[in-house]
């Protein structure tokens, strides 16, 4: 049975991690101090360290939580190919929602530095989408050429670019119409006839 204090003190890590998420993705992980995720978590900034060991312990926790939520959120794939379509689109939006999702965009020049402490959650963090990608257009009647692989490392691309486009230019760039297009596209690549959608 938990005590009140293990308790108190998961509420405070939670508290915490939510508090840094939302600064990391504001402010960037560089610009954001222990002072900073204190005030906005209301927990003392000499316990976080307590919680996380170091600013980059608390950073890697923000991405496993974050990884965490995302594998949550794929579920499995359905047998009807229209439906699996929508599901990879449906998918595709719900990461736009993620309120992690413009952290992801501001580590991203992080997690490509040579020795990076978090280059191995952004690859983990892909090849959750990527499977998942992988296992919803394998059941797909894919023709010649096109691999379940190849489509699956495509979609995360371009999903991963429109969210980007649509962070830096929200006004500029209708995700909506782009993930509408990438469906229509990949309908016209798996279904017999004309495309549905």
């Amino acid at each position: 049975m938990t005590t009140r204090r293990e308790q108190t003190s998961q509420e405070s890590r939670e508290l915490i991690l939510a508090a840094a998420a939302k600064l990391f993705a504001e402010k960037g992980y560089r610009q954001t101090t222990f002072a900073d995720v204190g005030e906005r978590s209301g927990i003392s900034r000499g316990s976080i360290p307590w919680h996380f060991g170091s600013k980059e312990g608390l950073l890697l926790a923000v991405l496993e939580r974050s990884l965490e939520e995302l594998r949550a959120g794929l579920g499995e794939p359905p047998e009807r190919v229209e439906t699996a379509l929508d599901l990879l689109a449906e998918g595709a939006g719900a990461l736009f929602a993620l309120p992690t999702g413009r952290l992801f965009v501001n580590l991203l020049v992080e997690a490509l530095e040579p020795g990076s402490p978090i280059q191995g959650r952004y690859v983990e963090m892909h090849e959750a989408l990527r499977a998942h990608g992988r296992r919803v257009l394998e059941r797909l009647p894919l023709p010649p050429g096109l691999s379940a692989e190849g489509l699956s490392i495509l979609l995360v691309g371009a999903v991963i670019g429109v969210h980007q486009q649509w962070l830096l230019a929200p006004d500029r760039v209708d995700y909506p119409e782009a993930l509408a297009a990438l469906r229509a596209l990949m309908a016209r690549a798996v279904l017999p006839g004309p495309a549905q959608g």
